[in-house]
């Protein structure tokens, strides 16, 4: 999945919007209903659906159906992904910087 770009654009696209981090966040807490997930959201059951559905789609939530209940989970592995990239990108620039660091410290010695 860390390799598959059009997967990463949908999960950093799903996490753009202020409603799904906060379903996210409530989820990285344990499995809730979508009526759970939709208590301290001020909009209709039908809009949190919808964001529901991005999240899916992202690879960032699973949901399941028993009876009239629809559970949902967090996907850890698509977390992980995420989390994979930005410590890719963290590491590089701190190996720049400390690049930077090393030469000012060597040209101040210098002169």
């Amino acid at each position: 999945m860390l390799h598959d770009p059009a997967q990463l654009d949908l999960m950093f696209q799903a996490l753009a919007d202020p409603a799904r981090r906060q379903m996210v966040d409530r989820l990285s807490r344990g499995p809730a209903s979508v009526s759970q997930l939709a208590e301290p959201l001020a909009m209709s059951l039908s809009a949190v659906v919808q964001h529901l559905n991005v999240l899916e789609a992202s690879g960032l939530v699973r949901t399941e159906k028993l009876g009239r209940v629809r559970t949902c989970r967090i996907e850890p592995q698509a977390l992980r992904a995420a989390e994979r990239w930005i410590n890719e990108r963290r590491l590089a620039w701190e190996r720049r910087l400390d690049r930077l660091g090393d030469f000012l410290a060597e040209t101040k010695d210098e002169s």
